[in-house]
């Protein structure tokens, strides 16, 4: 059971789409994991880590109770909870001022059209939904929850984000749609038409299909590392956005035989997780960005990476003999 998602896209929306990084769906994503909305796949150990500190935050903030019977697999889930960011270097407060900006009557809409056709909350859960203060509840969910469960751990999230929308937006620049759908998910497709194309993409759950036209005003892609696959921003009231899975969450491993016994355990887990930044690559590694300095000079003169410079900052690349010796290594991870 599964519907289509027909999104039509113009030669202009190239140049008018973007990406963006998102603390706050990130959270979202957060909390669907740690109820149970989801499947924990291999965040099982980050669920297990955190569950006592969501129970703990359950058992303080009510409406957290409320909110997560918002959460519905394959359906429509109400948009002001965590709309669509408007960039990549958007903090968690910026976004929170926005979605606590709502109007009442667009949350109580939305809230409305997310619980129809599935089965009524429980009185109380009710009554708290019906509140006229609904959207400050909720934002308080989602600010304690930033605090207490997300924020530790968003260097590395942050780190896996941005190495995805390097790679995404620097393959749509050169290449097209095509080659940046590349991956991205089994349920989205390119489909090139006459003159224009459009993405097909499959979602779970009951329901028709649907129609799209971006018309000029391009797609924001929003990749997420929690999140449980692919999921869209389709409302005039939000920028058109596509949620999906980043690269790189469950990054194989440097395995000790092939070409990390060439160039070492840490350089051949550098290799697998470019492009970055070193301070990316120190967070995702959990190393110094002194001791990653290092590897990566060596790797430099090795000719297996080079370096590009944007902004104050160094985003380092594969070269040709690097994306070879990192296929390699992936190949024979265990």
């Amino acid at each position: 059971m599964g519907r289509t998602i027909r999104i039509e896209v113009s030669p202009q929306d190239v140049m008018t789409s973007r990406f963006a990084v998102s603390p706050l769906i990130e959270t979202m994503h957060a909390l669907w994991l740690l109820c149970g909305g989801q499947e924990a796949g291999v965040h099982r150990e980050w669920v297990v880590r955190h569950r006592p500190a969501y129970e703990r935050l359950r058992a303080e903030l009510p409406a957290l109770t409320a909110l997560v019977a918002l959460f519905r697999r394959g359906e429509y889930n109400a948009d002001f909870i965590a709309p669509p960011p408007s960039g990549v270097g958007v903090s968690f407060e910026e976004e929170l001022a926005v979605m606590r900006a709502t109007p009442l009557a667009q949350a109580r809409d939305e809230i409305a059209r997310n619980l129809r056709g599935g089965p009524p909350p429980a009185p109380h859960l009710r009554a708290v939904l019906d509140r006229p203060d609904i959207v400050e509840l909720l934002a308080e969910v989602l600010s304690a929850a930033w605090t207490r469960i997300v924020a530790p751990d968003w260097p590395r999230f942050r780190a896996i984000l941005e190495g995805d929308v390097v790679h995404r937006a620097g393959r749509l620049a050169a290449y097209g749609w095509a080659a940046a759908l590349e991956g991205l998910s089994s349920r989205v497709r390119w489909r090139a038409d006459d003159g224009d194309g459009h993405l097909a993409v499959r979602m779970k759950g009951p329901g028709h299909d649907e129609r799209h036209r971006l018309g000029g005003r391009g797609l924001l892609f929003v990749p997420s590392v929690l999140g449980p696959g692919v999921g869209a921003y389709l409302e005039d009231a939000w920028p058109y956005a596509l949620v999906y899975q980043a690269r790189g969450i469950a990054a194989p491993a440097a395995p000790r035989g092939g070409p990390a016994r060439l160039i070492g355990a840490t350089r051949a887990a550098i290799l697998l997780r470019l492009p970055a930044t070193t301070t990316q690559l120190a967070a995702l590694l959990d190393m110094s960005v002194g001791g990653i300095g290092d590897h990566v000079a060596a790797l430099r003169e090795a000719g297996l990476i080079t370096g590009t410079r944007v902004g104050r900052s160094v985003l380092y690349h594969r070269t040709p003999l690097g994306d070879a010796l990192a296929e390699g290594s992936a190949a024979v991870s265990p």
